[in-house]
């Protein structure tokens, strides 16, 4: 093994003042970052000016370079310099894929520490005044990924085990949505249940877009990616607290556009 360390370090929802102290240090002093398009200017502003950046970011219908190849690629830069930062927005265990690069880090004897990030699954709902659980509402949440088929065009999920879910929230859900709204009151979810789309969560321009399920499944609504989608009667909270999120001035956060 020799003397190089890669570290995989979540950049938290965008925010840069939600973003870790560690993960903070690391970018001033890495010598090589592999970012993700998820990762907001904000946080790129802050890196080492002598860092050299590697782009593999991915949209939800491109997939520009493979996971195989990021795999490689970070064995290549392991070889080649001392601190490498692997930079994901979110965490990198939330449908980050970190574990798969860890294989591959492991199988080179390439030293490696995971640096946790604050994850849009909770702190996009944070921000938007829609709490994930609440007494009497909802005692249990479930995440899950919007990429809801596999390479055969199968269905992957059993949306009826779903139906007694408090608050779903769908990562990388924006391209599908109608599909899974269909199949969550398929699966025994009432038409009438809640539904909100956080865009650019935590960041100056949030938006929120509220609805429901049945407006989602069969009328067309513009929702811009990357945006974390919200299913359940937590939502309602959001237009209960909107105009305290406006009083305590948080620069745009808080905007909602009905449906």
């Amino acid at each position: 093994m020799n003397n190089s360390k890669v570290f995989l370090v979540g950049a938290g929802p965008g925010s840069l003042d939600l973003l870790t102290l560690k993960a903070y240090q690391l970018l001033k002093t890495a010598d090589v970052i592999v970012y993700d398009r998820l990762v907001s200017n904000e946080i790129m502003d802050e890196i080492n000016p002598n860092a050299h950046l590697h782009y593999v970011g991915k949209q939800e219908s491109e997939h520009t370079i493979p996971q195989d190849e990021i795999n490689k690629l970070l064995v290549h830069y392991a070889h080649k310099y001392k601190k490498i930062v692997r930079l994901k927005g979110g965490d990198p265990f939330v449908f980050g894929r970190g574990g798969e690069e860890i294989v591959e880090l492991v199988k080179n004897n390439i030293a490696f520490e995971v640096v946790p990030g604050i994850s849009s699954s909770v702190s996009a709902l944070t921000y938007a005044g829609i709490p994930i659980t609440h007494r009497g509402v909802s005692n249990n949440f479930l995440v899950m990924t919007g990429h809801t088929c596999n390479t055969d065009g199968l269905d992957l999920v059993p949306w009826s085990n779903l139906q007694s879910v408090g608050t779903i929230v769908i990562l990388m859900g924006v391209r599908n949505k109608s599909f899974i709204a269909q199949k969550l009151i398929e699966g025994g979810k009432p038409s009438k249940t809640p539904v909100a789309f956080i865009e650019r969560a935590t960041r100056h321009d949030q938006k929120v877009i509220t609805s429901t399920l049945f407006e989602v499944a069969n009328k067309e609504i513009f929702v811009e990616s990357p945006a974390v989608f919200v299913v359940g009667e937590t939502v309602q909270f959001h237009h209960q607290w909107n105009w305290f999120l406006k009083e305590e001035s948080l620069e745009g956060l808080g905007v909602s556009v009905g449906i």
